[in-house]
């Protein structure tokens, strides 16, 4: 695990980005190919309602000191494979993850992990919704 120092010359764990896994993902999306573009384009939409969600709680969330992590939470998506990112990409937002996962001398702050467990539960009644809308 690398390590770095930190302010006060303390030593941090650094844990690596925050990763959500979904099991048995790669069946649905061979299965997503198949199906036609209307409903592909309604469980995008219900992907991206999801992730503005969870950057929104984040924003309401996260610690605030310089309102960097604040503004700089952003979302990234693959239309294509139906695939959101949720987090922290610039250089000067690296101190995110002590924020996230705290250090020895720091308690954690955390924001997104608890913000993706949120939105876990609320994801299949997007998607049930968006499909709706598109099916007869």
């Amino acid at each position: 695990m690398p390590r770095s120092r930190g302010r006060r010359g303390g030593t941090v764990r650094r844990q690596g980005p925050l990763t959500i896994e979904i099991e048995g993902l790669e069946r649905v999306t061979d299965r997503i190919e198949d199906l036609p573009a209307e409903v592909r384009h309604a469980l995008f939409k219900a992907l991206k309602e999801s992730a503005e969600a969870v950057v929104a709680s984040v924003k309401g969330t996260v610690k605030v000191d310089s309102r960097n992590l604040q503004s700089s939470v952003k979302a990234r998506y693959e239309n294509a494979r139906l695939r959101a990112e949720v987090g922290w990409w610039d250089q000067d937002d690296g101190y995110s993850i002590y924020q996230e996962f705290g250090t020895k001398r720091m308690p954690a702050n955390p924001s997104l992990g608890p913000a993706l467990e949120a939105e876990r539960n609320r994801i299949n009644d997007r998607v049930r919704a968006e499909v709706r809308r598109v099916l007869p």
